[in-house]
């Protein structure tokens, strides 16, 4: 009985901190809130709510799935899941001698999640480890001792290939890579690169912004975002005085100094135009190149800067373990090909150097007694002529070294003309390049003003092209319309030619048939002949108005000259039938 008390004592108490978690997830994600809900789902359920088969189901069901993109603030959503964690993994030092900050650990504890891999447990490669402390020792003007950190990294138990979030804010509270540095430069630094990272901010600071009412010069400050370019009354960013939303049609333009404003530039939008001006040219050079960057993603639908930089590491990470494997393989191959090549040579060289001992050993124990008599006659003779070299050699080193000595001391002497002669080369070299920058700076300038007109040039050359392709197009059109008529016209020419032949056989077979017995012409059936024909011709007629008018008028055309003999004229038919009255 008291264990199912305790049992249930402990649903209870599991039960409230489920409420608790869950009023705080629905706060923050933005959800409408369900209190009933939890209750019920656990209504039965004897292992708990935060149980793996309690918790999460209700988790996925009635939080999660109603999460929106967008409706949320992801900062809020990220405290409450390192106040969750926090609290149970990360140990700093309890004598307050930690190197980073609380704040500061939740901040790294975000770029952590953003630059881990998208697999769970989250673990972050030693590449992007070093990435993110180069990037923290790049804000703080320090350079990061990479030999340290892959030892560092070696030492370390590494889990998936990487650490963990609590392994890296361990390293980084060792105070082993950020020895000697005020905890305050690096709360800056950390910032910096959150703000970098996490917000997308591509760079902000200080500069001069023209009005557009008054056109008076104000300071602002300003921070460059990949969709827009806010400024406000100072760094604290309490007092927001306006944004500049940048989309792909915005462009950015350097200025001429005037108004007694150096190093200005302009950003053009769709609707107006914003000059601005920089403290000197490096700062207006980096914040034209920062909004040109902003308005490329945008023209390239991207969000954030940092994930495509993520992305192109990882392929880039990708295809080097690619080549390494396939490097590896090859390696392998190579490595046994070659050693079963000197596994081969081996045995050949054994055989030889059992076949050249033998030969060697009866040679040998043929000349061993004429060599033994020889050695000492021979042994005395090298002495002697060793000894007469040796003293020969030594006198000649001698002279050698005299003149060696001399030889010294003269190019000691071209040394040192060479030396003057250097120095003035190289301040004439340092003025040279003084020269050649100001000279690549003005063929740079130029080089964007030609870049622009080869772009109008290149539109201007496909609407010709688009013009050109549309033009051919007609002239085929109208062309195969042409050999269409021409087609129908010899066509109707055929047809006529036809009736023509068939109308003459007709006239020949009516002639035939009344002409007299004795030659003569039979004048009492001519007016018959004159009706026929005019019945013909009527017919014609009508059969060629049916046509197109090009058929019409060669029908009439050819009927008129091919048939003027052959059908009589209204005289000759009145003739004809004037003795008949």
């Amino acid at each position: 009985m008291v264990q199912r008390v305790e049992k249930r004592m402990k649903i209870w108490s599991t039960l409230v901190l489920g409420q608790v978690l869950s009023h705080n997830l629905y706060t923050v994600l933005c959800i409408p809130h369900d209190p009933v809900a939890l209750e019920e789902h656990f209504r039965d359920d004897d292992d708990g709510p935060v149980s793996s088969q309690g918790y999460m189901p209700y988790l996925n069901k009635y939080i999660l799935d109603k999460v929106e993109e967008g409706a949320f603030v992801k900062e809020n959503f990220d405290e409450l899941c390192w106040t969750l964690t926090a609290k149970k993994n990360y140990k700093p030092d309890r004598n307050g001698n930690s190197v980073i900050s609380h704040q500061d650990a939740f901040k790294l504890w975000c770029l952590f999640n953003f630059l881990s891999e998208d697999k769970y447990p989250l673990v972050m490669v030693p590449d992007e480890v070093e990435y993110l402390l180069k990037k923290i020792c790049t804000a703080m003007n320090v350079e990061l001792n990479s030999c340290e950190l892959e030892d560092y990294l070696s030492q370390e138990p590494q889990g998936q290939g990487g650490l963990t979030v609590w392994q890296f804010l361990d390293m980084v509270n060792s105070g082993r890579f950020l020895r000697g540095i005020e905890q305050e430069a690096i709360s800056m630094a950390v910032e910096e690169v959150y703000q970098e990272v996490i917000e997308d901010v591509l760079k902000q600071g200080y500069l001069w912004k023209k009005g557009q009412l008054r056109r008076n010069w104000s300071e602002r400050w300003f921070m460059l975002k990949p969709s827009s370019l806010s400024y406000y009354m100072s760094e604290e960013r309490k007092e927001k005085k306006g944004s500049i939303v940048l989309d792909k049609h915005c462009c950015v333009e350097v200025l001429p100094d005037k108004d007694g404003k150096r190093c200005m530039f302009c950003v053009k939008t769709s609707s107006r135009t914003y000059e601005m001006s920089a403290s000197d040219t490096r700062q207006r050079q980096e914040w034209t190149l920062a909004i040109q960057t902003a308005i490329r993603l945008q023209a390239e639908g991207k969000k954030s800067l940092h994930k495509d930089l993520k992305q192109k590491r990882r392929e880039q990470r990708e295809q080097r373990e690619q080549r390494k494997a396939a490097k590896e393989e090859e390696t392998q191959r190579l490595k046994q090909l070659q050693e079963e090549k000197e596994r081969k040579l081996q045995e050949l060289e054994l055989l030889k150097e059992a076949q050249r001992q033998a030969e060697i050993l009866l040679q040998e124990e043929e000349q061993r007694r004429r060599q033994q008599h020889e050695e000492m006659q021979r042994t005395l003779e090298i002495q002697l002529r060793e000894a007469e070299q040796a003293r020969a050699s030594m006198q000649a080193e001698m002279v050698l070294k005299e003149a060696e000595a001399e030889r010294q001391r003269k190019r000691i002497l071209e040394l040192e003309d060479m030396q003057e002669r250097l120095q003035e080369a190289l301040q004439q070299e340092v003025k040279a390049r003084q020269d050649e920058e100001a000279v690549r700076y003005a063929q740079a300038r130029l080089l964007a003003e030609e870049e622009e007109k080869l772009k109008q040039l290149m539109k201007l050359k496909e609407e010709q092209e688009e013009y050109i392709i549309k033009t051919q197009r007609e002239k085929q059109v109208l062309k195969q319309e042409m050999e269409n008529k021409k087609k129908c016209l010899e066509e109707a020419q055929k047809q006529l030619e036809e009736v023509r032949v068939n109308r003459q056989r007709v006239d020949q077979d009516v002639m035939g048939t009344f002409q007299p017995a004795h030659g003569g012409v039979f004048t009492g059936y001519q007016p018959l002949l004159s009706r026929r024909d005019s019945s013909l011709k009527l017919k014609l007629r009508v059969e060629d108005k049916g046509s197109d008018p090009t058929r019409e008028n060669s029908k009439e055309t050819v009927s008129n000259g091919g048939n003027s003999s052959a059908l009589p004229s209204p005289d000759a038919e009145t003739m004809a039938t004037e003795p008949t009255n």
